[in-house]
């Protein structure tokens, strides 16, 4: 993990004007981000999207995930937040993949590899998978299977252990999907991976978040308030806690090799 490589995304000059706007596609939803959000969240999120799409990275997903929030009604700063933290994850995932073996990681790898580090899977845990894995399977249903299990209670270590059990007797993504069901009950019933969630009287429930505690709603920690996403496109929609943030302080800024 010391290897990975560390960088910084900055995208003030596309806040400072119109340059966005002429860079991004046709079929880009900024305008109808503009329409859900304030004018200067709205600017943030486009501009973290932006810098996302220039490094590889999975854009799509976080202008699906903004547009998500907003549609239930999520607090502007709060999916300001989750598209900042979703991003670096992004970020850490495909940096991760990317040192550990030589084909580089897909779109939807990265999505997987972000949302189990989201539900509490390690970077060390990532990349051992990737090392481990047979050579050309995708990693997307193995690593969303590692978060699952993480998610509902099972050590990183021993998730990774049964995923990659599995996977070395050829299991199919079907069959692997079924683990996280198979969990004994004990283990699911201790939700250690959801510690912003437990305890706290009014907490939100599925993908809306409970009201958020007073102070500035970009510092960092584990708040109340971040909302849950689903898996990348293709593997079964069942998803678990968020994870740390760590927001940018001026401009949008989405480190590489930060642990959730």
């Amino acid at each position: 993990m010391r290897n990975i490589r560390t960088f910084t995304i900055v995208v003030a000059a596309v806040l400072a004007g119109g340059a966005l706007r002429a860079q991004t596609p046709a079929n880009d939803p900024s305008a109808r981000l503009r329409e859900v959000l304030p004018a200067s969240v709205a600017e943030h999120v486009i501009a973290v999207i932006a810098a996302a799409r220039a490094h590889d990275l999975p854009a799509a997903a976080l202008e699906n995930r903004a547009l998500k929030f907003a549609a239930k009604g999520v607090e502007p700063k709060d999916i300001e937040r989750s598209v900042v933290e979703q991003a670096n994850r992004m970020q850490n995932a495909k940096d991760v993949i990317d040192h550990a073996r030589t084909r580089k990681a897909s779109g939807t790898e990265v999505e997987a590899g972000a949302e189990a580090m989201r539900q509490g899977v390690d970077g060390a845990a990532v990349s051992a998978l990737a090392k481990s894995a047979p050579s050309g399977r995708s990693l997307a249903m193995p690593l969303f299977v590692i978060g699952q299990l993480v998610d509902r209670g099972l050590p990183s270590d021993a998730a990774l252990r049964r995923v990659q059990e599995r996977l070395m007797a050829k299991a199919t993504d079907a069959e692997l999907e079924k683990m996280s069901r198979e969990l004994p009950a004990q283990a699911a019933a201790g939700q250690s991976n959801r510690p912003e969630m437990a305890g706290r009287q009014g907490a939100g429930t599925g993908n809306m978040p409970a009201k958020m505690p007073a102070g500035n709603p970009m510092t960092g920690g584990r708040p109340s308030t971040m909302p849950k996403a689903g898996p990348p496109a293709g593997v079964p929609a069942n998803a678990g806690a968020g994870a740390k943030m760590t927001p940018p302080a001026k401009p949008p800024m989405v480190p590489g090799s930060r642990k959730p």
